[in-house]
C-alpha cells in the first residue's frame, strides 16, 4: 500500500512521470481528468479503504495541499512517498510553450504555482522524498537532498 505525491510546477513532467513509472502499478488520481476535489476525494478515499496504490498527480505545491493526502493515507497504513520536480520556471514555461489545448495552461498559472511553492520536507510525514530532473526526454531520480 503506497501513496505517491507528486510535487512541483505545472510543465515540470509529472503526468508524464507518472504514467511512466506507475501507469502499471497506481492509480492515477489529478484534477485535470477528475474536474472537482469532490470525486477527487471520492476516489483517494476508496483507493484508501481498497488499499489500493495511488498517485496523486497534482501540482502539489504547498504543505497543506499535501497534508489531506499525508494525513489520510498514514492513517490507513500506506507508505507515503514524495517526488519533488525541479521547477525552474523559464524551464517550465518553455515546455508550456510547446502545449496545445488544455495541455497548455495559462503562463500566469505557471508563475502563480512557483510563487506558491514550498519544498517537502520528510517531517510532513514522508517516508521517502526523490528529486526528480528532466535531462532531455528522460526522468533523472535522485534522492532527497534539503538543499534543494
Amino acid at each position: 500500500m503506497e501513496l505517491v505525491v507528486l510535487i512541483g510546477i505545472p510543465a515540470t513532467g509529472k503526468s508524464s512521470f507518472a504514467r511512466e513509472r506507475f501507469g502499471e502499478t497506481h492509480l492515477r488520481l489529478n484534477l485535470d481528468m477528475l474536474r472537482t476535489r469532490h470525486r477527487e476525494d471520492v476516489l483517494f478515499r476508496a483507493c484508501l479503504e481498497a488499499k489500493q496504490p495511488v498517485v496523486v498527480d497534482n501540482t502539489n505545491t504547498t504543505r497543506a495541499e499535501r497534508a489531506r493526502y499525508v494525513a489520510a493515507a498514514r492513517a490507513a497504513g500506506f507508505r507515503v512517498v514524495g517526488y519533488y520536480f525541479s521547477s525552474r520556471v523559464g524551464d517550465a514555461l518553455a515546455r508550456n510553450a510547446t502545449r496545445s489545448g488544455e495541455a497548455r495552461v495559462p503562463d500566469a498559472a505557471v508563475l502563480g504555482m512557483a510563487g506558491r511553492l514550498e519544498l517537502p520536507r520528510l517531517d510532513e510525514g514522508f517516508d521517502a522524498l526523490h528529486f526528480v530532473r528532466l535531462e532531455g526526454p528522460a526522468f533523472v531520480v535522485e534522492g532527497w537532498r534539503d538543499e534543494v
